[in-house]
């Protein structure tokens, strides 16, 4: 593995700002919980410019700035926004959810302005599994023309897939989707525990280590994949390296309904590996300017309102002792893949109220754990 040569107690490479919570999707997992309309407390223009300006402070190259909602083209002042990061030269991505806002305009928007990648959500390979989870029928085929209209307009495009119980089965045919759209990166979900109904969709243990197998075998047909909150899948990686997966009857199939749709494939494989994990690498900052480690980790910092977020993500205690792996208790804590895992924080405080507790969706038995099993 070739660790980014990057002082992740210095500066993130991603941050992750929350524009806006208004949206006219009603996605059941959503952890932005989207409204149609902004919320009073959501940052004013004169605010957001000021948090844009704060990321100088990181010093080049900067983080890149990843535009997220609810759905950013409602975001009031959108485009003095995309103005400020061209002229500071933060490079700026953008998450526009598939509405009709996202139209010729925003495209001629995006690119006045030097937006060079976006994302997309595509939760199935069929309208019955992605229009469920989106709440609108429609969407599916809405998704599908963006993301082929984004790539014929030049951009960079990454299809984020959260997966669960109902799409499990969808992925080798979503994969066969991606390629054949010419999508060049993939960056798939594991739910996080948030107290509603999508909560039975989440996958068992050892079908998420079936999966996340699984997806190492899918990237060697030649597209970039990524994961949110399952930081396992480095292990995961490293451990192919060294021998074949045999798993379970989940990854057998997947795997077998992969090579009947698009044969064998190459020996590399393209997961990705970077170190990173909530607040390490990566930061959040919400509508209202509060800053959260992850998306999905709602620990309050503090507010760039208050403080820069230069200061927040390097001073405080709690990001330093999240990004030191020796404070993880129970398995993460005496796991050898501690540092380049870690697991996922962001489940662990879902499931224990504790950021430093074990992710109990790994299914891995650290070797010092089995050693003291062993003796006793």
């Amino acid at each position: 593995m070739n660790p980014r040569p990057i002082d992740y107690n210095s500066k993130p490479i991603l941050i992750f700002w929350e524009t806006t919570k208004a949206c006219d999707l009603a996605c059941k997992h959503c952890r932005a919980s989207a409204l149609v309309d902004a919320l009073p407390d959501e940052m004013n223009l004169d605010e957001s410019l000021s948090f844009v300006e704060q990321i100088r402070g990181f010093e080049s190259p900067y983080p890149v700035l990843i535009l997220t909602g609810g759905d950013i083209m409602k975001k009031s002042g959108l485009e003095e926004i995309l103005k400020r990061t061209k002229e500071l030269g933060i490079p700026t991505s953008m998450s526009p959810s598939a509405t009709p806002l996202l139209d010729e305009k925003a495209f001629g928007l995006m690119k006045k302005y030097g937006v060079k990648s976006l994302s997309l959500s595509l939760d199935g390979a069929s309208s019955d599994s992605h229009d469920w989870l989106r709440g609108y029928i429609g969407t599916f085929d809405k998704t599908l023309d963006l993301a082929r209209r984004i790539i014929s307009e030049g951009f960079t495009l990454q299809i984020n897939t959260t997966v669960f119980k109902r799409n499990v089965y969808e992925l080798p045919q979503l994969l066969k989707i991606l390629l054949d759209t010419k999508v060049k990166t993939w960056e798939v979900f594991s739910l996080i525990k948030t107290g509603r109904g999508i909560d039975r969709e989440d996958l068992e243990t050892e079908a998420y280590e079936d999966v996340f197998n699984y997806l190492e075998f899918a990237s060697r047909y030649g597209i970039s994949i990524r994961t949110v909150e399952a930081p396992f899948f480095r292990r995961i990686l490293l451990e192919r390296e060294r021998s074949e997966y045999r798993g379970g009857s989940l990854y057998a199939k997947l795997v077998e309904d992969t090579i009947g749709l698009l044969g064998k494939p190459g020996d590399r494989s393209k997961g990705h590996t970077s170190q990173t994990r909530d607040g390490k690498g990566i930061i959040f900052v919400a509508h209202n300017g509060d800053v959260n480690p992850s998306g999905f980790l709602p620990i309050r910092l503090g507010s760039v309102k208050e403080k820069t977020i230069v200061d927040i993500y390097r001073n405080s205690e709690t990001l330093i002792k999240l990004r030191d792996s020796r404070n993880f208790k129970g398995r993460c804590g005496a796991c050898e893949y501690s540092d380049v895992c870690g697991g996922s924080r962001s489940r662990a405080y879902s499931y224990f109220g504790d950021i430093f507790q074990e992710d109990p969706r790994c299914v891995y038995v650290p070797k010092s754990v089995k050693a003291l099993n062993s003796a006793t």
